[in-house]
């Protein structure tokens, strides 16, 4: 499988400190290595190369997803970070882009499946708040415009593929999602806005530094393809309210 030119460049470092480094992800490269993927070229090799040490990363974006991605750079500091995310107390704030209108706010509670051959799901949690929305003058199915949503969403769970499955859930499918996502939203911006990629990117970390216990706030906004979509569907006013803080 074909890699991005962006992501062979070198990676945006968003923060670096003797314990920590934090990284701007482009989409379309997977993190480490997998058994299920093709890929010859992953994160955690490629950030290794980069900084010239090990690298050891304390938690997951997925292939498609850009963004906040944030590693450890020894084992102590990775497994007290670890420990940070496995008790929910890191603030994760993701932007996406949405089909339809998107309710101003709410959370998903909704059990999720760790795989296909599990007989229950998993916890999982979702907050959202509506940024914008969109209304383009194309027809649809029955409908003669189509509506969009951008928005924040905060996970408080860590499941696989969690945001995207849960929009999935309450029918408001993520635009270039092509595992949980609507086909025809993802045509559409295909041939009509060009957009060939998932909508979804981590904009913001807030935790505790393992090393003092002080808080710790990252910040990796959306730019590119992405930043051109929310102009051109949203205006610039709903670019200002990305840069909103965190809750």
């Amino acid at each position: 499988m074909m890699v991005s030119p962006e992501s062979t460049r070198p990676f945006r470092i968003v923060y670096r400190d003797q314990w920590l480094c934090a990284i701007d992800k482009p989409c379309d490269i997977m993190v480490h290595q997998s058994r299920l993927g093709t890929d010859r070229q992953f994160v955690v090799q490629l950030l290794r190369d980069q900084l010239g040490q090990r690298v050891w990363p304390v938690h997951r974006l997925d292939r498609a997803t850009s963004g906040l991605l944030l590693f450890a750079l020894d084992r102590d500091t990775a497994s007290a970070v670890g420990k940070e995310f496995m008790a929910q107390e890191v603030i994760k704030r993701y932007l996406a882009v949405a089909r339809g209108w998107v309710a101003e706010q709410g959370e998903i509670d909704h059990p999720l499946k760790k795989d296909k051959r599990a007989d229950e799901g998993q916890p999982a949690r979702t907050r959202f708040r509506r940024l914008a929305t969109s209304e383009l003058p194309i027809a649809l199915g029955e409908h003669q415009t189509v509506r969009h949503s951008l928005v924040e969403a905060f996970p408080e769970t860590g499941r696989r593929h969690q945001i995207r499955r849960h929009f999935k859930h309450i029918s408001h499918h993520l635009i270039g999602d092509t595992t949980y996502g609507d086909g025809r939203h993802n045509r559409l911006f295909r041939q009509h806005l060009g957009c060939h990629r998932l909508l979804l990117h981590a904009t913001a970390l807030e935790m505790r530094h393992p090393a003092d216990g002080s808080t710790l706030q990252l910040r990796a906004e959306i730019g590119g393809e992405f930043r051109e979509l929310v102009e051109r569907l949203f205006g610039a006013s709903a670019l200002a309210a990305t840069d909103s803080r965190l809750p």
